[in-house]
């Protein structure tokens, strides 16, 4: 407490005194919470002394039937317990219970999107509808790079600092339990657009003429990176990150059990490293990025910026520009095509191909769940003369037993397309 004079105990926890730092004469209380070992001190912003009685009796009966309703006895904005919750994390940081990086993450969600929304409200009129109705919120007043739609992910996150320091006012008893957010609102799916074959063929060919509209030396170099990093990302699968953890020595070339040559590259990301294969393609567009790059050294990494320094953030406004000037930022649902969209490329491409499902999510690096959920369509593509039989005008399937000799035809034309899958990757573009 501030120095204090005038002081006067009204009853057991109960007192009225007057400031000696401040330059009126006005009475304060303070109150004694019961069964706490807290205090909430009051203005009664009156110099008199039996009007100044009057109310501290006033706020004492007001803080009991707050307790005994449990209504929230301090007025905190959210933003003050927001912060309070960020020096409770950085604590736990210091003792090893919470990663740096969640600390920060917290700290730029709480203090940015967050506060933006509900920072200046009172942390007990936050109620359900406030929580619910931020998804909405977000998308009408997100603007990620060149006015991108806010993804479900970013919410997601966003949302649950949100939850948690909810939670953190109702420990702290700032707010009832009543005031526990339920459930998280549904999103709805955002998948991002992969490349169909023709469009994927328009940015092949495209991207080799863009090279060569680049005006200076330098606009050559990052575009023709570029332009080769896409190829070996639409050829592998890579996350964005894995990319940006492959070091040269992370490459070799070995040779499957048909003898042909592949590049076997040991990626690492999402705290999880993995072997995955390439065709010889990728090596070739490896080794172009070789002959173009300063950091060579076995433990260089392979995507760099043209000073030989690594590229943090993987070409991504080069990429923009390919895209852009291609005719093929913008998909088909509307969301704004990115890095990431060349792994969508390589998983729809693998599915289309016949690739199974459990094959694909190891090679990839995720479960066979998620390659369900995010790429079921194209199954549905694959398995068009299933899906379609016995509709008007689609040929039903035979049984073999009703012809023979059509069956056998079937049978050899199935068996000719199989072998020609299994030695089809994504075709290789002739050499820049």
């Amino acid at each position: 407490m501030a120095f204090v004079t005038d002081k006067e105990e009204l009853k057991p926890g109960l007192i009225i005194f007057r400031r000696g730092d401040v330059t009126h004469r006005n009475f304060y209380c303070r109150i004694k919470l019961p069964k706490e070992d807290r205090y909430k001190t009051v203005s009664l912003r009156t110099p008199d002394r039996e009007a100044a009685r009057d109310r501290a009796f006033d706020y004492d009966a007001d803080i009991r039937f707050r307790i005994k309703h449990d209504v929230p006895v301090f007025n905190r904005p959210f933003r003050q317990v927001a912060e309070e919750y960020i020096a409770m994390l950085e604590r736990r940081v210091q003792i090893g219970e919470v990663s740096a990086d969640s600390l920060k993450n917290v700290a730029n969600r709480c203090r940015k999107v967050l506060d933006e929304y509900v920072g200046s409200t009172q942390i007990h009129l936050i109620g359900q509808d406030r929580w619910s109705g931020y998804p909405t919120w977000r998308r009408e007043t997100g603007k990620g790079r060149l006015r991108e739609l806010v993804s479900d992910a970013t919410i997601g996150a966003e949302m649950g600092a949100f939850n948690a320091v909810m939670n953190f006012a109702i420990s702290k008893r700032y707010v009832p339990a009543s005031h526990r957010f339920e459930g998280r609102p549904k999103l709805k799916t955002m998948r991002r657009d992969e490349f169909t074959q023709d469009e994927y063929r328009k940015l092949h060919s495209f991207g080799r003429s863009w090279i060569k509209q680049a005006t200076s030396p330098q606009g050559v170099w990052y575009r023709t990176i570029c332009y080769n990093f896409m190829l070996i990302m639409c050829n592998t699968g890579m996350r964005p990150p894995e990319a940006k953890n492959l070091r040269w020595r992370d490459i070799a070339m070995a040779k499957d059990r048909d003898g042909r040559e592949i590049v076997v590259l040991f990626v690492q990301g999402k705290g999880k490293s993995r072997k995955l294969v390439a065709p010889k393609s990728v090596g070739d567009y490896l080794e172009r990025v070789k002959a173009m790059s300063k950091a060579t050294k076995p433990d260089d990494p392979v995507f760099t910026i043209i000073n030989g320094k690594p590229a943090k953030y993987l070409y991504s406004d080069t990429v923009q520009d390919l895209l852009t000037e291609a005719g093929l930022r913008m998909g088909p649902n509307g969301i704004a095509r990115s890095t990431y969209c060349f792994r969508h490329t390589y998983a729809t491409f693998r599915l289309s191909e016949g690739v199974d499902v459990y094959i694909l999510a190891e090679q990839m690096g995720t479960s066979v769940k998620m390659i369900e959920q995010h790429y079921g369509h194209v199954n549905t593509i694959k398995h068009a003369d299933r899906v379609l039989m016995g509709m008007t005008g689609w040929e039903l399937l035979r049984d073999p037993g009703d012809d023979s000799a059509a069956a056998a035809k079937a049978a050899r034309a199935a068996a000719t397309r199989d072998k020609a899958s299994r030695g089809r990757i994504i075709r290789k573009p002739k050499r820049t």
